[in-house]
C-alpha cells in the first residue's frame, strides 16, 4: 500500500518510529480489529484505534448509553443518552478519522453467535464484563485462529493479556481462568465501582497491544498477563502456562 500525502502527514508520528515506519502504518491501514463491548474498555480502545488509522473497526454491543456511563465511557455525551452505543461510537469514529470503515453490530455475543463475526478480522479486543461472554469469545477466536486481546478492570485494578492458544506453547483465555467458576459470575462496576481513569488506562493498553500484534513492534507479549494496581500504583507481568487439559485449546496446535 502506498500512503497518500495526507496519510503521510496524519500518521507522521507513527511513521518516524523505527519499529513501525511506513510499512507498519500501511499494515494498520489494511487491518480489521473487532471489539467486543463499547463500554469502559471499548471507548478508549476505539478512539486510539481510529486515530491510529486501523482500516476497519467493528464493534459488538447491544447496550444503550446511560447517564452513569459518562463517568468513564468518554466517547459519549448527555445528548446521546438512550442511543445505542455502537451507533454513538460510529459518530465518534467519523469525527476522529473519517477514513476508517466502521461496522456497528448491535447484538450480544452468545452461544448462538456465528463464527462469521470474525471473518476477515485480524485481532479481537474483548472488554466484556462476564466470564460467559469472554469464554465464548475465546472459543470463537481459537476456531478462527485470531489473536485475542483480553482486558478487564475492577475498582482500582486492571489486567490485560494477548492469547493465541492454537499455538503449541501459548495459552488461551480458558487456560487462564479455567472452568471452576460460575460463568455468569463476575464483579461488575455497578456493585463494586470503578475508577474512570483506570478504564482509560486499560482500554488504551488494549489498543496498544492490538497495534503491537499488527505491526510487530517490541517484545512478543503473547501469553503474558499484565496486572496493574492503581492503589500502589504498580504493574507486574506474569507468564501464563498452557493447560494441557484445557477444554478449549488442547489438541489445536499443529
Amino acid at each position: 500500500m502506498t500512503l497518500t500525502d495526507q496519510q503521510l502527514d496524519r500518521y507522521a508520528r507513527h511513521i518516524v518510529l523505527r519499529d513501525i515506519g511506513g510499512a507498519g502504518q500501511a499494515k494498520l491501514l489494511d487491518s480489521h480489529v473487532l471489539l467486543i463491548g463499547a463500554g469502559g474498555i471499548g471507548c478508549p480502545a476505539i478512539q486510539y484505534l481510529a486515530a491510529a488509522g486501523i482500516g476497519t473497526i467493528s464493534v459488538v454491543d447491544d447496550d444503550v448509553v446511560s447517564l452513569s456511563n459518562l463517568q468513564r465511557q468518554v466517547l459519549y455525551s448527555e445528548a446521546q443518552i438512550g442511543q445505542a452505543k455502537v451507533e454513538a461510537a460510529a459518530a465518534a469514529v467519523a469525527r476522529l478519522n473519517p477514513d476508517v470503515i466502521y461496522n456497528a453490530i448491535k447484538e450480544r455475543i452468545s452461544e448462538q453467535s456465528s463464527a462469521d463475526i470474525l471473518q476477515n478480522v485480524d485481532v479481537v479486543i474483548d472488554g466484556s464484563d462476564n466470564f460467559k461472554t469472554r469464554l465464548i469469545v475465546n472459543d470463537l477466536c481459537l476456531a478462527a485462529r485470531v489473536p485475542l486481546v483480553s482486558a478487564a478492570i475492577g475498582q482500582f485494578h486492571g489486567q490485560i493479556a494477548t492469547f493465541t492458544g492454537w499455538e503449541a506453547d501459548a495459552p488461551c483465555y480458558r487456560c487462564f481462568v479455567g472452568d471452576a467458576h460460575d460463568p455468569d459470575d463476575c464483579d461488575d462496576c455497578v456493585t463494586q465501582g470503578v475508577l474512570g481513569a483506570m478504564c482509560g488506562l486499560m482500554g488504551s493498553f488494549a489498543a496498544m497491544e492490538a497495534i503491537r500484534f499488527l505491526t510487530g513492534f517490541g517484545d512478543n507479549a503473547q501469553g503474558k498477563l499484565h496486572i496493574f494496581d492503581g492503589l500502589k500504583p504498580a504493574m507486574r507481568t506474569v507468564t501464563l502456562p498452557k493447560d494441557p487439559e484445557c477444554g478449549s485449546c488442547s489438541g489445536l496446535a499443529g
